[in-house]
């Protein structure tokens, strides 16, 4: 039993570092970014966001308008009547109007399909993606992502977040903090990497950077449940079968104990 034990614990334990990484999100860290699937009103919210500003040119094949009301709790009339634009109807997926081709030709690369974005990605990558767009002329479109460079898409929530440049990245003392200038005690910026965070420009959009913070932690979490839609419910299956599991275990060492008891 006590090997049993110890063999559990060391399969869980590099699942259990690896958790307590920081996520990677190209040359940067990802942001810290909790999803809350119990939250009703931040997945609405999100939907919300979703189909106003990325459903024009990102489908959720995937997923239907019937299952993501119900599941959000909103009626089918209001996901009609404000969620639904030409001839969809409720049962149907949740297709857009932009054809592969046409997407390619604007783009370089048709959009991609949304549906499993956060299961592919992870919500903290999704999370720090949409906070890195900054201006950047030599683009297309005029818009560049630190997470992921050459990126081919504008900025979808640009009215939202408002300008954002880039900087170079904080130059790290010896001691692990910020370097500074020992005249001035002004932060040093190391010039060999010409893009290492960005910078929001107060009073360019039309939300203050803590309103921003929430509507983008809104639309992840939207996309993590449609990712998934049963994730509450295999998690709530996930425990009881646990539960029924250390049951099963008690018994089965209860009996083998039972059994060898008279054995010398």
């Amino acid at each position: 039993m006590k090997k049993l034990i110890l063999a559990c614990l060391l399969v869980m334990a590099p699942v259990a570092a690896l958790a307590a990484g920081g996520k990677s999100c190209g040359k940067i860290e990802c942001d810290a970014f909790d999803v809350d699937l119990h939250d009703k009103a931040a997945l609405q919210r999100g939907a919300q966001v979703y189909m106003n500003y990325c459903m024009g040119c990102h489908a959720l094949r995937y997923a239907r308008y019937e299952r993501t009301a119900n599941d959000l709790g909103i009626p089918a009339e209001m996901v009609q009547g404000n969620l639904m634009f030409g001839d969809s109807k409720i049962g149907d997926l949740m297709q857009n109007a932009l054809p592969d081709a046409q997407g390619k030709k604007w783009f370089g690369a048709a959009p991609p399909d949304l549906t499993l974005i956060a299961r592919r990605r992870g919500p903290e990558w999704l999370y720090t993606y949409l906070h890195s767009f900054y201006v950047d002329p030599a683009r297309p479109y005029g818009a560049n992502n630190l997470v992921f460079p050459d990126v081919g898409m504008p900025h979808a929530l640009y009215e939202l977040q408002g300008q954002q440049v880039c900087k170079p990245a904080w130059k790290i003392a010896a001691n692990g903090g910020i370097a500074r200038d020992p005249v001035t005690y002004e932060n040093l910026e190391d010039e060999h990497y010409p893009c290492g965070r960005v910078e929001h420009v107060a009073g360019t959009g039309q939300l203050t950077p803590e309103e921003y913070d929430r509507t983008v932690a809104d639309l992840v979490s939207f996309l993590e449940y449609v990712g998934e839609p049963m994730q509450l419910e295999r998690q709530r299956i996930g425990i009881f079968t646990m539960l029924f599991l250390l049951l099963l275990l008690i018994v089965a060492w209860m009996l083998n104990r039972e059994y060898w008891k008279d054995v010398h």
